[in-house]
């Protein structure tokens, strides 16, 4: 038996359109996983990289908009990858901007969470959530005072919701991304005095790519993580070790 192996499960992967979620949508589908690939815009690119797995209309501006999914789906992992980013000093930072943020990359994290906990104790099967957290999880950031919230909330909840559920066989763990080569960063990689910068601090001395964190999802997700539980996995190519 592969114990990294996710065929006969089903997956549901947010924000699976572009960057990080399509990677792990696609990854997960590799694996053998059919994959729910939520997000508000359609994900054909995605799908079309998948075997098995269709699109679910979802925006995340409601917090509770995925709760329904888990009435008529039978999902086995859950990937809350979704989120939003607001920028200012914190001085000027306005309360729209901390609700909007903490709404999407926090609440309906939790409540999509719960609406999956409920479900598979309900029907008394295992299952497995893998939420995206940052290393934002564990450092301070600038000018990004919801985003840097919401994020250590999420650590927190990963946490929580392993203490809570572990014994009944559900495996919640969380992935902190590094510095990943996506859309969101192409600003980044494009001026080369931050691009050098960051890349000094890297110990890997690479940008990371989008498919090394869903190769890391895969295996949260799949057996050979039965016994991982409550665990942030920082995949930055050593940025935190520095």
């Amino acid at each position: 038996m592969n114990s990294f192996s996710l065929e006969g499960r089903r997956a549901l992967v947010t924000g699976a359109n572009t960057g990080i979620g399509q990677a792990i949508a696609i990854a997960m589908g590799a694996a053998g996983a059919e994959v729910l690939c939520a997000a508000r815009r359609d994900c054909d690119e995605t799908l079309s990289k998948i075997e098995k797995g269709r699109h679910v209309a979802v925006d995340f501006a409601d917090p509770m908009a995925a709760v329904p999914l888990f009435e008529n789906e039978t999902i086995d992992i859950l990937v809350n990858n979704a989120g939003i980013i607001r920028r200012a000093d914190s001085i000027d930072f306005s309360e729209a901007d901390w609700d909007d943020v903490i709404d999407v990359n926090l609440k309906a994290v939790f409540f999509t969470c719960q609406a999956f906990g409920r479900a598979a104790l309900a029907a008394g099967r295992s299952g497995a959530i893998v939420n995206i957290a940052s290393l934002l999880s564990f450092q301070g950031g600038i000018r990004v005072p919801s985003y840097t919230a919401s994020k250590h909330g999420v650590a927190g909840i990963t946490k929580l919701l392993a203490n809570e559920w572990a014994a009944k066989g559900i495996n919640v763990n969380a992935i902190a991304p590094g510095y990943i080569a996506t859309n969101n960063t192409e600003a980044l990689r494009n001026d080369p005095d931050r691009n050098r910068q960051i890349l000094e601090r890297i110990p890997a001395g690479r940008w990371g790519e989008a498919s090394d964190i869903g190769e890391a999802a895969v295996f949260l997700a799949s057996p050979a993580a039965k016994y991982v539980h409550g665990t942030v996995l920082s995949v930055d190519g050593g940025w935190l070790a520095r």
